[in-house]
């Protein structure tokens, strides 16, 4: 690992953070509770986001994208999460699908796919995980087998964040059965449109209800050769490539949903009054304050530091980008909790957001690893 992974906040990033800022705190925020609470997509958000360009930073400027670098991409997701945490999986979950377009992907599909992502006029998602191959994702049973021309795609793939407004999905599947383990695994875009595919219902989650997640099905569905992303058996390869750089977005959520509760938690304790003075005027909640911000911004500074490294590629990337995830993460668990108990009563029901936040912030310790993976990718770079 390098000796000092720097970053660099630009004037350029700064006035990004205000405009996002801004059109979360007007066009987003306003939507969370409700699509919390009713467990819909909340579309007016991503109008919004749309409307502003902060719904794929990440599409490079060729193809009609913002052309936004990692760490601007960061921000983006941040300062959504801290608004909405559903609505901030438009921006991630978009980067999650196209990225292994953009690594490994031909023109053609570059080409086909990047613009009306650009435009928001279609949402990308990822099919990686299955029921019973989620940390051991080279288990995986989905198949796609070569038939002439295509490949006929057979199996299911679960836990897919924003399944059911999805219009493209990079999904993987073993191309060769008998093939060696982990090399055996080729990647592809699906169309919402294919025959044989299917989405199956929204499942009923704990947190992030605004975000639709739902299994893929997939019934003998054909899928033209050339939408095959990179060489076939290299799938399972580019799958990992791309999660080093998207767990760092992962823990930008994290640091949103946090910061928002912080936020919620400094705000009422200053208006909360007992024993004939605010809350916050109390020694022991100062210390739960000032612990919640002092970890909260050591994982932001982690966040950036990986985020720059997401960018240039390092080589320590990989050790990077699952430390800032896992970092994040336990860090916004533990800060929305906390919220809640500086909120007590009034934490543990809806009419304030903290419940909320504490109920987001737990998938960020889960999906794109749980962090006991990471800290398994981790070890494996610190012992190589």
């Amino acid at each position: 690992m390098s000796e000092f992974p720097l970053f660099t906040l630009g004037e350029e990033h700064e006035a990004l953070r205000e405009a996002v800022r801004e059109v979360v705190r007007d066009k987003v925020t306003p939507n969370a509770a409700e699509a919390d609470e009713t467990s819909t997509f909340p579309h007016r958000s991503y109008e919004a986001l749309v409307a502003s360009d902060f719904h794929a930073p990440h599409i490079p400027e060729e193809y009609g994208g913002a052309g936004a670098d990692a760490l601007a991409t960061c921000i983006v997701i941040e300062e959504v999460a801290r608004g909405c945490m559903a609505s901030s999986l438009i921006p991630a979950v978009n980067k999650l699908g196209t990225l292994p377009i953009m690594f490994e992907g031909t023109e053609a599909l570059k080409q086909a796919y990047f613009g009306p992502v650009a435009r928001g006029e279609k949402l990308f998602a990822y099919g990686l995980s299955e029921r019973e191959a989620g940390s051991d994702t080279a288990s995986m049973r989905t198949r796609a087998l070569p038939d002439g021309d295509d490949y006929v795609l057979n199996g299911t793939k679960a836990w897919i964040s924003n399944a059911l407004v999805a219009d493209l999905f990079t999904v993987f599947a073993v191309t060769d059965p008998e093939g060696r383990r982990g090399a055996n695994i080729s990647a592809f875009v699906v169309e919402k449109e294919d025959a044989g595919f299917d989405v199956g219902p929204a499942e009923r989650k704990l947190g992030i209800k605004g975000s639709p997640t739902s299994e893929l099905h997939f019934v003998n569905c054909r899928i033209p050769a050339e939408r095959m992303i990179g060489k076939p058996g290299q799938g399972l390869k580019l799958a990992l490539r791309t999660l080093d750089h998207t767990r760092v977005t992962i823990g930008a959520q994290a640091v949103g949903v946090a910061q928002a509760a912080l936020d919620l938690a400094i705000s009422y304790t200053k208006e909360r009054r007992q024993f004939g003075k605010a809350v916050s005027e109390f020694q022991g909640v100062q210390f739960m304050l000032a612990d919640m911000a002092m970890a909260l911004e050591s994982a932001r500074q982690l966040i950036y530091v990986a985020a720059a490294k997401s960018e240039r590629e390092d080589d320590d990337l990989t050790f990077f980008g699952a430390a800032a995830k896992c970092h994040a993460s336990d860090v916004a668990m533990r800060v929305t909790t906390d919220a809640v108990q500086l909120l007590g009563g009034a934490g543990y029901v809806k009419d304030f957001a903290a419940e909320r936040y504490m109920r987001d912030a737990k998938i960020t310790q889960i999906y794109e690893g749980t962090n006991q993976i990471q800290r398994l990718v981790m070890a494996r770079q610190l012992l190589k």
